[in-house]
């Protein structure tokens, strides 16, 4: 299987955990969108759920698909969310972000009872931070922020404005830019995630630090359902 076959494979798992009446949480991103494709498949067959998007982007793929939608305004509590995500460790934390989506996808994550990743293998690390880790911030003092930032992850870390498709900064839904720090390992998740909560400006980073409850991976071989065997409440 090639990854995108990989993806939605796992997506396929993912949407036998729904059941009818569920309010779900529908991620962003590739594989997320997969799940939000096959969902809308099984709603048009007669099931019955309420949905919450974490992006503009999911919003309109699930509107497509025939999902019914709701805010966590009106739906503040969820029984499951399925995303993606860019990395996750033997822990189950996981990086998230490369979307652009990380601030709405953690704040529908811990409004669900139960999150459900999925991915393909190769998201599956033995330490988390290959990927470069996003880090969501207010545009207001950019610099000063930055450098926060930057003794938090420590001396000799890149830590980069992303850049969008047209050549100008990236700027999320919320109207904040994204700071990829590229740190090659993360030896302490849980400590890296409470520094950076801590520095003024920074809004939401990429760490999800026990958030997920089962993670579904692709590969060559078929599907691996990894547990947390612990219900968030």
């Amino acid at each position: 299987m090639n990854a995108e076959t990989q993806k939605r494979a796992a997506a396929a798992r993912a949407v036998e955990y729904v059941e009818s009446g569920m309010r779900l949480g529908l991620g962003t991103g590739s594989t997320a969108r997969h799940f939000t494709e096959l969902l809308g498949e099984r709603v048009r067959g007669g099931l019955k759920v309420i949905a919450v998007p974490t992006s503009e982007a999911t919003h309109a793929d699930a509107q497509r698909a025939g999902i019914p939608l709701s805010t966590l305004d009106e739906t503040p509590e969820l029984d499951l969310t399925v995303d993606g995500a860019d990395e996750v460790d033997s822990d189950l934390n996981l990086i998230k972000g490369g979307g652009g989506a990380l601030l709405r996808e953690k704040i529908v994550a811990t409004a669900s009872r139960r999150m459900i990743v999925i991915a393909d293998e190769s998201k599956w690390v033995a330490n988390l931070g290959r990927f470069p880790l996003p880090i969501e911030v207010v545009q207001f003092g950019l610099g000063a922020i930055r450098r926060r930032i930057e003794a938090a992850v420590g001396q000799g870390i890149s830590v980069k404005v992303r850049q969008g498709k047209d050549g100008h900064p990236f700027v999320t839904d919320g109207g904040h830019l994204i700071l990829d720090a590229a740190m090659g390992r993360i030896v302490d998740p849980a400590d890296l995630a409470q520094k950076l909560s801590l520095i003024p400006g920074v809004v939401e980073h990429g760490l999800f630090i026990g958030i997920a409850s089962t993670v579904i991976l692709a590969g060559e071989g078929g599907l691996r359902v990894v547990e947390r065997n612990k219900e968030r409440r």
